[in-house]
């Protein structure tokens, strides 16, 4: 018997994608890693500006192969009518649409909700900002770290007194985009029942304040009596709990939890210090960090490096981690085997590792092969098979420079 070939899980949706740099590619990346038809629009004559992202050689850039595996590229002249027009057509073919340009700009392309939706009442639009669709800080300009700034997430690293340091990786975007895809997902299982389209509005901004699992509701709560702190390496409403230095590294422990820390303190040849009262419970703890944290640090001078610390922590299955650089990271065997690190092949670029889909499924555990676009790659088969436009009509809309295409 021949085995039945699965479809991807979003096989059969089709995408609208006007999105460029990260958050907002986010979206239908995962979107096209479930097996969606995922249309970028890019606006020529040069396309989405990561195109220009390093790491680039002969002109293709990883960073872009990363953001867009598995999209088709229509590049058009948004400027001309006869660009306007294919788009137009275009809306009607799709079920969903992901922009993130600054709020009002796509609306001057003629393409904002009200429009979009009397072309495809069954729509669902996504608009991806810094700061939302609405609000005083709307029509502002902005990135990752503008939205962490404004959602008082930065304000909560490095020391107390010190300079800040927040994360040098895009936390906000990457996460707003899985936002957002959990919110297109939502609105097209509400289509299947009830037939209606939607706008969804999801931002940087509100996406890091939800992030705030303490801070938010401890200041609240105690009408403002109790004061958020910045602890540079350690978690400031839990104790033990942070990055210790070892003689070969660093090192993140966590055993604020009181069984942990009995534990740990048995590690440390110090059964005693659990129970004493500066040390029992993570109230004295926090009070008591200082002494707490001279424990650990003498315990760990006791040790050749941080290969025994693990040793330790481990075999007292106290939660732990060594603090590992990217390099370290990508060939890890946990994050290799888990397809957490994952090696794909560009035409260009060859074999380079990329991060994998953290989205895991009992029924589909393969994932997709994917090919990023050059630039325009797609135009003459987007026209064919959606609009039905003639070989002739494509080569003259080409002669008129309303498409574009590139080899990169």
């Amino acid at each position: 018997m021949t085995a039945k070939v699965r479809k991807p899980l979003l096989d059969g949706y089709k995408v609208l994608d006007f999105t460029q740099y990260v958050a907002g590619p986010t979206v239908t990346k995962l979107m096209a890693e479930m097996g969606a038809e995922i249309i970028k629009i890019e606006l020529a004559p040069n396309g989405d500006l990561s195109r220009n992202f390093p790491y680039i050689r002969d002109q293709r850039s990883a960073y872009f192969v990363q953001q867009n595996r598995g999209k088709m590229s229509l590049c058009v002249d948004l400027k001309t009518a006869a660009g306007r027009a294919i788009v137009r057509d275009l809306i009607p073919k799709v079920d969903v649409l992901v922009q993130n340009y600054a709020p009002g700009v796509i609306g001057r392309m003629g393409f904002d909700y009200e429009n979009v939706s009397t072309l495809n009442p069954k729509i669902i639009m996504c608009s991806v900002s810094t700061f939302g669709q609405t609000g005083p800080l709307a029509p502002n300009p902005g990135y990752d770290f503008i939205g962490q700034a404004y959602a008082g997430v930065t304000s909560l690293s490095g020391e107390d007194g010190g300079p800040y340091y927040p994360p040098a990786l895009a936390l906000g975007d990457v996460s707003t985009g899985v936002h957002a895809y959990a919110a297109v997902a939502t609105a097209l299982l509400h289509r299947e029942r009830t037939g209606e389209g939607q706008h969804l509005d999801i931002s940087l901004l509100d996406s890091y304040f939800h992030y705030h699992d303490m801070a938010v509701s401890m200041v609240s709560a105690s009408h403002g009596e109790a004061k958020v702190k910045r602890m540079g390496n350690q978690i400031g409403a839990l104790s033990p709990a942070g990055i210790f230095q070892t003689k070969t590294g660093s090192l993140w422990i966590f055993a604020f939890q009181d069984n942990h820390w009995a534990k740990l303190c048995e590690a440390m040849g110090r059964p005693e210090l659990a129970r004493t009262q500066d040390c029992i419970d993570n109230t004295a703890r926090v009070a008591n960090r200082k002494k707490v944290n001279q424990a650990i640090d003498a315990w760990l001078a006791t040790l050749p490096g941080t290969d025994a610390a693990i040793e330790s922590l481990r075999e007292a299955h106290i939660p732990h981690a060594p603090v590992l650089s990217v390099e370290e990271a990508m060939q890890h065997p946990h994050l290799l085997e888990r397809g957490t690190v994952r090696t794909v092949h560009d035409r260009i670029l060859g074999d380079f590792q990329i991060p994998g889909l953290p989205l895991r499924f009992s029924a589909f555990p393969e994932p997709l092969e994917l090919d990023a676009p050059f630039l325009g790659e797609h135009n003459r088969r987007i026209l064919t098979n959606y609009l039905g436009l003639s070989d002739e009509r494509i080569a003259q809309l080409e002669q008129d420079r309303v498409l574009c295409s590139a080899r990169h």
